[in-house]
């Protein structure tokens, strides 16, 4: 069974019945019906034709459940008939698809949860499984979804830029379960570039390759995140590097600079430097500057300081640090590091310990709370 397959052909097969006058909720409903059907059908009979095969059983599909809810009676005149067998049209409305499940009226997690679902094919198990909800939850958040985009037309226009943020959530959220969210986003991704012509895409699809390309190194044998500076560069992936740098050097030569073109600008000349001593950091510096001005982001300011201590000396990178909001995500982390590169020893073990109680997670508390650990043993020395 080609699961890969079914998730490439379900916006498509989505796209057909919506055109054909079912409404977005009840074509989404009869597109899964007939995926799980595949999947039960396929592996001792696959179809020679596997979309029209799709395309026909959804049909199906939505016709008896539109034909079995005597209040939607009325609207039989329009799909009492069922279209001829036949290959299946070439249509592509994965675009309209991705605008219409990044609706401004959705929050980002129903948005993410109906891109996982709409387009990308998966199954509300596997996105439950992947958020570490339960499955009722789930399906709750993607019906809610659906019952908010269900009167929105294709002809629409849609807001890239709110697409590129959903597909930046799939991908951040790493991966758990049965489902690899960062490949999953990746996938996506390249979908949406083969689709639109975009710098920002390009951008995006370039950032998310030069992030994952590194994903081998992050963790060691027993679970503990690894920083980047002490990653074994020997486990990243060169060919998605590779590949990561010459997307992104084609969207930066059309000169129409964005946020996720300055963000894998920075991640290109950290994976460009054979060691992390051979960091460009002042060219980094410079793109942090560039991204500061596009998006003026506190988290990005934040990251920026850490970049002009290591450019510009721990001292230079604390008095950049002195101009945010202490309450930041991760400013007791950040400001603990440059602490110690000062040599100021107690500081940056008591930030450490509290960078450690307001960790997001368990890896990156335990992380934290080593390194406390490990300056508290210093000082004891």
């Amino acid at each position: 069974m080609d699961e890969a397959l079914l998730r490439s052909l379900t916006p498509t097969v989505l796209g057909v019945l919506v055109r054909r006058g079912a409404d977005f909720v009840a074509a989404e409903d009869a597109v899964q019906d007939a995926l799980v059907e595949a999947i039960r059908v396929w592996p001792a009979d696959p179809p020679r034709d596997p979309k029209g095969w799709l395309v026909t059983v959804a049909w199906r599909k939505f016709l008896d459940a539109t034909r079995a809810d005597a209040a939607r009676r009325r609207r039989e005149n329009l799909v009492d008939e069922e279209p001829p067998p036949g290959p299946a049209p070439a249509v592509d409305d994965t675009l309209q698809l991705y605008f219409l499940c990044a609706h401004p009226s959705l929050t980002p997690s129903s948005a993410v949860a109906l891109t996982l679902r709409a387009v990308g094919g998966l199954t509300t198990r596997q996105i439950a499984q992947a958020y570490l909800v339960p499955e009722a939850t789930m399906a709750q958040r993607i019906s809610r979804a659906k019952r908010t985009v269900a009167g929105v037309r294709f002809a629409q226009p849609g807001d890239v830029a709110t697409v590129l943020r959903v597909l930046y959530l799939v991908f951040n959220e790493g991966y758990s379960g049965d489902v690899d969210l960062a490949a999953e986003a990746i996938r996506l991704t390249r979908q949406l570039a083969a689709a639109i012509d975009h710098p920002e895409v390009a951008g995006l699809l370039a950032l998310m390759l030069l992030h994952h390309a590194r994903r081998a190194a992050r963790t060691a044998p027993d679970g503990r995140l690894v920083p980047l500076a002490e990653q074994d560069r020997s486990r990243w992936d060169t060919t998605l590097i590779a590949e990561g740098i010459e997307i992104l050097q084609a969207a930066l030569a059309r000169d129409r600079l964005g946020e996720f073109q300055a963000q894998a600008a920075i991640a290109a000349l950290h994976a460009d430097a054979p060691t992390a001593d051979e960091t460009d950091w002042v060219q980094i510096v410079e793109w942090y500057d560039e991204l500061t001005r596009l998006t003026d982001s506190p988290v990005v300011r934040l990251n920026r300081a850490v970049a002009v201590g290591e450019a510009d000396g721990p001292r230079a990178g604390l008095a950049a640090l002195a101009e945010l909001d202490d309450s930041l995500p991760r400013y007791a982390a950040v400001a603990a590091y440059l602490h110690e590169r000062d040599g100021d020893l107690s500081t940056a073990a008591r930030l450490y310990a509290e960078a450690a109680h307001k960790a997001p997670n368990l890896a990156e508390r335990d992380h934290l709370t080593r390194q406390a650990a490990r300056i508290n043993a210093r000082r004891a020395r």
